[in-house]
């Protein structure tokens, strides 16, 4: 195929990323309403958040399964049906055990995204893996920006939430109609084959990758779902963080190639985790217009995790292919599904034990949140330990290369 024809999956890919971006940054900005209009405590609302986090797991397993058989398209489009579907059964939800359903239907579509995309775009740019992958990830937070800054004008203007979830229909029937439209490579060559990548996935080092990309996520994404209730009384607008924060995420990646180069995906992880965890913890002890500072260097840390994981695996583990891209990619949305109730419950325990002191509630509000965020600190503080290890690991690796690269040119 035509590098044109590329570019324009590459579009399609990106819009579709960016429809998953909208659902994750919209529900966050909607909490708050879904938790008074049906009377919802935060440990209901990790139960419904943790679906959509549990959909897209089960969506990128079962996509990498079968990705070498039905191809990239094919799981582009159940996304678009699991899109419909979810936004269509939100908009109407009634209450708790419909807004699972349909918040779960959602995660599944975002997943079915990443199963199919992300193999796809290290398929057709393999020469330039990470910086691509880190390319279209900009989506992500890009999306987030966008859906995040819909949620805080409808909601000033008074606008219910129901319609926030509509607008999501717009982009979702556009890349839906672009991915129908297009002809997409097909699957190729045989060491991507399934019981190949099926044998890889037992190396060490991914496995080590599956452990660190748990932390990863839920240091990302966990804190990122919870901004509207934890900093909600913070002094600072949620929505407006969950802007900046994601805004500069999406300008980072986009320039990701030259940091790639420069560091390596190791020490790019490395540095990641430092920074990041001084963000939480600044967060976790500000208030008033030292919360956007804090929150700037949070988005400073976590900006490289999700793609530069994905592009370590792709790079240094490649034979695991697309199932091992979806596995260390759904297991990352897992971990964050399993955390999401249990940010919840830290989130009324907190607030419960303020409110026994005798504080106000806007001042219980403002303790849990501070406190919720000194135990998300916990998540990069351990990959710092990790990340060191592994930064260590690939210098070993790459030393022998070197050597051997530096005598044949001498020869």
């Amino acid at each position: 195929m035509k590098t044109s024809q590329y570019n324009k999956i590459f579009f399609a890919c990106c819009l579709s990323l960016v429809v998953t971006a909208m659902t994750f940054a919209i529900r966050a900005g909607i909490l708050g309403e879904l938790s008074e209009e049906f009377a919802f405590s935060d440990t209901q609302l990790g139960w419904i958040n943790s679906m959509a986090f549990l959909g897209f797991p089960l969506a990128t397993m079962i996509g990498g399964i079968i990705y070498n058989q039905i191809g990239a398209k094919k799981l582009l489009l159940i996304a678009v049906i699991g899109h419909l579907l979810g936004l269509i059964l939100t908009i109407f939800a009634g209450g708790f055990w419909s807004l699972l359903i349909s918040t779960f239907c959602i995660g599944f579509a975002n997943g079915s995204v990443e199963a199919g995309a992300n193999p796809l775009i290290a398929d057709i740019y393999h020469d330039d893996k990470t910086t691509m992958l880190n390319r279209f990830h900009v989506w992500f937070p890009g999306g987030i920006v966008i859906g995040a800054l819909i949620a805080f004008a409808m909601t000033r203007l008074g606008i219910a939430w129901q319609w926030q979830i509509a607008v999501m229909l717009i982009p979702t029937v556009i890349y839906g109609y672009l991915v129908s439209s297009q002809a997409f490579p097909s699957v190729k060559n045989s060491e991507t084959s399934t019981a190949t990548n099926f044998r890889s996935l037992f190396s060490p080092l991914y496995i080590f990758m599956l452990v660190c990309m748990t932390l990863t996520s839920t240091a990302e994404l966990g804190t990122q779902q919870w901004v509207e209730r934890i900093l909600g009384d913070s002094g600072a607008h949620p929505m407006l963080i969950l802007a900046m924060v994601t805004g500069l995420m999406a300008i980072g990646r986009y320039f990701a190639g030259p940091v790639v180069h420069l560091l390596n995906p190791a020490g790019v992880l490395l540095a990641g985790s430092v920074i990041a965890t001084a963000g939480i913890y600044l967060m976790s002890v500000s208030a008033g217009g030292m919360v956007y500072f804090s929150a700037l260097l949070f988005a400073i840390g976590v900006m490289y995790f999700w793609p530069t994981m994905l592009g370590f695996v792709s790079e240094y583990q490649a034979k695991t292919g697309a199932m091992g891209l979806s596995l260390i990619g759904g297991l990352g949305m897992f971990s964050v599904s399993i955390w999401n109730p249990i940010i919840g419950r830290w989130l009324d325990t907190a607030r419960e034990q303020a409110l026994a002191q005798g504080v106000s509630i806007e001042a219980a509000d403002l303790i849990a949140g501070q406190a919720t965020l000194t135990n998300l600190a916990i998540f990069p503080g351990v990959l710092i330990v990790l990340f060191s290890l592994l930064f260590l690991y690939t210098k070993r690796k790459q030393q022998p290369l070197e050597s051997n690269l530096a005598s044949k040119q001498a020869g």
